[in-house]
């Protein structure tokens, strides 16, 4: 193997290992948001924790985060909580996106 086709090799190892740690770091984010959107609802239990799996389902939907925004915008509306802004939904998300990469290199 030449050294080339060495570093090709290593390029592609570490873009499938970004790439999956992204994964689990947007899963891990849309679940944290479930549990602070559950809370701001008064779920807790295995509310708190079915709801949040709805959350991590809502993920999947299409790429990218608008599709938790726009549901837990949805849920936190539906719920009487129509108060909590836009921006401090997004600024939430933000944050449980960088606890949730914490959370993964830290292996909790």
């Amino acid at each position: 193997m030449t050294g080339m086709d060495q570093r090709k090799d290593a390029a592609e190892q570490k873009y499938a290992h970004d790439e999956e740690l992204a994964f689990k770091a947007n899963a891990r984010r849309a679940k944290l948001v479930g549990m602070w959107v559950a809370g701001q609802l008064g779920k807790t239990g295995a509310d708190a924790d079915s709801y949040a799996k709805s959350v991590v389902i809502a993920d999947f939907e299409e790429a990218g985060e608008e599709d938790v925004f726009r549901k837990v915008r949805a849920d936190l509306n539906a719920g009487g909580k129509a108060d909590v802004s836009d921006h401090v939904i997004r600024r939430t998300m933000d944050e449980l996106l960088a606890t949730a990469i914490e959370q993964i290199k830290a292996g909790t």
